[in-house]
This record gives C-alpha cells, structure tokens and sequence, in this order.
C-alpha cells in the first residue's frame, strides 16, 4: 500500500491541494510549510501539464511556481501513452538518470509512480528563473538549431557505447521500451491510415505508399534503426520540447527516453525545428557540427558519408511521430500538428527516406544535404 502521509501521486488538477504540495515540499526541505496552491494553467497532450503558484515560507531558492504532470486527461491519448508506461519512464528517469545528463533540465522536485495508479512528476517551472518555453511549431534560426546540436552531441557523448548502458540504465530498453515498440508497430498501419487521410494536402500524395509500406515493415525498420552506436537519446526533440535560458537550449518532456542512436535525435530535431527552407540550407552544417563536437568530447571516427546515410534513415521516425499524432487527436494542436507534419513530410522527401533503409536501397538522396533543391 501507499503511504498517504508521504504519497504525491495525483490523477487530476483538484488533486493538487495544499497538502500535496505539502509532501511535495517536505522531500525538499524540513520544517517549511505550504500555505497555498493556485492553478495557474492546465494543458492537456501526451499527459496533463498543470502550472502552479505555490505559496510557502521555505528557502528563497525554493521555486515557488512548479510544473505538474499527471496522466493524461484525454482518453485516446492516456490510453496511447498508459499502456507503455511513458510517465512512468519520466518519472523514473529524473530519479536515476537526469544527475548524469550534461544538458540543461528543469529543476527536480519529486517523482512518484505505481502501476495501476498513474505517475507523477513535479518540477520547478522554468519561467521562474527567466527561462522561455518553447512551442511545438517554433520555428528555429540556424544558429538556434547551432545550440540545440550541440547539446544534443553533448547528451549523446556523455553515454556513448557505455557499459552503463547495460548495467544501471539497462532499463531503457526494458519491457517497458519493447512494450511500447510492439504497440506501435501493431498500430501502425491503421494511424498511419487514419494520419493521412486527416493530413489531406500536408502530406504529398507521392509519399503515401511509401508511407504505408514503412508502417506495415515497421518492426523491421526499427531494428534496423537501432543498429547503430548505443546512447542516451530523448527521441522527442521538437520545438515544444525546449526551453531557453539566456538564449541557451534545454530539453524537457523525457517521457521517450531510451537507448538508441544518437543522429536519430538529429534527425527528429532537424525535420521538426526547421522551416524546409532553412533546414536545406543548414542541415550540411549542423551535420558537421554534431560529428565535431562528438569529436571534441572523444567520440571519433565517424564516417561523414555514413552519418549522412543512418540521418536520412531516421527521418522516417519524425515523419511517423507527426501523422500518429495527426490520427491519434488530443495530443497537440491541429495546427502545429500539421506543420509539423509539412516540414517531416518535406524532409524525408527530399532524402529519399523511405529507400534509405530495409525498404529500398540505399541510393544517393535527390540532392546532396545542404544543396537547396
């Protein structure tokens, strides 16, 4: 059984009372008290994001505004996201992993999960100490994309090929990862289905069969895009999902964590983040970039051609992660939905992606990356 006195977790906003944000506080500090909670906003997606004002006479470098996310309000979503257990992957992952991660977090402030009761995850809200939250169709400069790479080749450096990766943090690529790739690829024909016919001119119609025949070998292509270097990726990274603090980038939303291929977040971020235009005309550079900086942090011996190759690869994933979206309704707004859906579907477009893999051969893309079509 839960320990009531202790427990934090909450299944709706009017679950977060005084005396929840009184637990919550009492893992930071002892002896402060919470006066009162004010909810200052609820979002519902992937899971219910709640923003509050918490009133308490704890330390001043204790946040007084928190971000709180539940489990999912809508229903088609919280059934999507429960049955692989992604909020309890959050959760998991701020208690063991996110000390180890070299890149810019939300401060922690609790976690708490159970199967059979949800999962919850309190953090200070970043806006507190300055800090900009993206949104999901932000559009990125290139010098902004510059900094998120960066960061991204940081992340993946810091866990590269690591015997960690089998040991402690083996459990991302547990039951629960396998769980949630044999449900997607269950699924994945009849959203991919429904994404398309939802998408209507998004998605250029030259893509559909392409697009169907990705989702009916899509187990098979997912083995093949995790035959590459082993380490700690996001696999979410869009715009909605980073925050700026003084211009610099930070990642949230670690839901999605796993062991994978590190270009595979590159992929996602590019074909997301970037406008067509501007990804053509970067995408080159910022390539070159993620090997340097994996370089510099002694990750070496990266085949330019090759890295070229796995990124074109991987950008059937995004591609895929939009148009489920699209199908799956509840989980972003249509029109960031769409949008991003455009530039995926511009991006695997333009590369060739869906011949980049175990569903065609691997051929030269349509034009050489950062050579505007």
């Amino acid at each position: 059984m839960i320990d009531a006195t202790r427990a934090i977790l909450a299944q709706r906003p009017s679950d977060l009372t005084v005396a929840w944000a009184q637990r919550v506080l009492d893992r930071n500090v002892s002896g402060a008290a919470v006066a009162g909670v004010e909810v200052l906003s609820v979002d519902v997606g992937t899971t219910t994001r709640v923003r509050l004002a918490v009133e308490h006479d704890g330390p001043p470098a204790l946040p007084r505004r928190w971000f709180v996310k539940l489990p999912s309000l809508s229903v088609r979503a919280r059934w999507i996201t429960a049955l692989p257990h992604l909020l309890h992957a959050e959760a998991r992952f701020y208690g063991e992993v996110a000390h180890a991660i070299p890149v810019p977090l939300p401060p922690f402030l609790a976690a708490q999960s159970r199967c059979g009761w949800g999962a919850t995850v309190v953090l200070a809200d970043v806006t507190e100490s300055g800090a900009s939250a993206g949104a999901s169709a932000d559009a990125l400069t290139g010098a902004q994309a510059t900094l998120v790479i960066e960061q991204l080749a940081r992340l993946h450096a810091r866990l590269w090929n690591a015997p960690s990766l089998d040991h402690e943090y083996n459990w991302l690529a547990g039951p629960v990862r396998r769980s949630e790739d044999r449900l997607g690829s269950a699924l994945a024909v009849p959203l991919m289905l429904r994404g398309l016919r939802r998408a209507g001119s998004a998605v250029p119609t030259a893509l559909h069969g392409p697009a169907l025949g990705y989702a009916r070998r899509r187990r098979e292509v997912m083995r093949f895009l995790a035959d590459g270097p082993r380490t700690l990726v996001h696999h979410d990274v869009h715009p909605g999902n980073l925050f700026w603090q003084h211009a610099k980038p930070g990642l949230l939303d670690w839901h999605l964590v796993r062991i994978g291929e590190g270009i595979g977040d590159v992929a996602y971020c590019l074909a997301t983040a970037l406008t067509p235009e501007t990804r053509r005309m970067h995408e080159a550079g910022l390539l070159a970039r993620y090997r340097q900086v994996l370089a510099d942090h002694g990750i070496g011996a990266l085949d330019p051609e090759a890295l070229e190759q796995r990124y074109r690869a991987h950008l059937v994933y995004p591609f895929e992660a939009m148009v489920v979206t699209l199908a799956v309704g509840g989980m972003m707004t249509l029109e960031s939905t769409l949008e991003l859906i455009r530039r995926t579907a511009a991006a695997v477009a333009d590369h060739g992606s869906f011949a980049a893999g175990p569903l065609g051969d691997a051929r030269p893309s349509r034009r050489a990356v950062g050579r505007p079509a």
